[in-house]
């Protein structure tokens, strides 16, 4: 069985939470970000959280990422502890102008919102040719 009332625990917890915000402050989540290929790919960890309240909007290059999660006790339910956070989480990310913030992507899989962003054609490294004397590039191996 659970014991009801530790003490130190509460006092760790009550401590925590003075320390870190204000009560009714949103939370902030974990977030891992790299470079696959083309894309960039952010992950961010939301574990019990309904996909339906998974809020995501881009304004002026800025991410902004919104959830919520709540308890999801019943009408008898008797909470013996509650260490999980609860209520709204927010992220904001700001995107570089090297980003197709007109492609963003997003999938919630696992606990986990998978957000693909590509990188801009124009951010893209890309082959100059190269004249000389004024003639027009000749291709590679092409007989003169």
């Amino acid at each position: 069985m659970l014991m009801r009332f530790d003490p130190l625990r509460e006092f760790d917890r009550l401590s925590q939470e003075v320390a870190t915000a204000a009560a009714n402050a949103p939370r902030t989540f974990p977030m891992d970000a790299y470079r696959r290929g083309d894309d960039v790919v952010l992950l961010f960890d939301l574990p019990g959280v309904d996909p339906e309240s998974i809020d995501l909007t881009v304004d002026q290059h800025v991410l902004t990422v919104g959830a919520e999660r709540h308890a999801a006790l019943q009408e008898n339910d008797e909470q013996l502890a509650a260490e999980r956070p609860q209520g709204t989480f927010v992220r904001r990310i700001f995107l570089g102008d090297t980003l197709d913030i007109g492609r963003i992507g997003a999938e919630y899989h696992d606990g986990v919102l998978e957000v693909t962003i590509p990188v801009s054609e124009q951010a893209k490294p890309r082959k100059i040719e190269v004249t000389a004397n004024g003639r027009e590039p000749q291709a590679v191996g092409a007989a003169a």
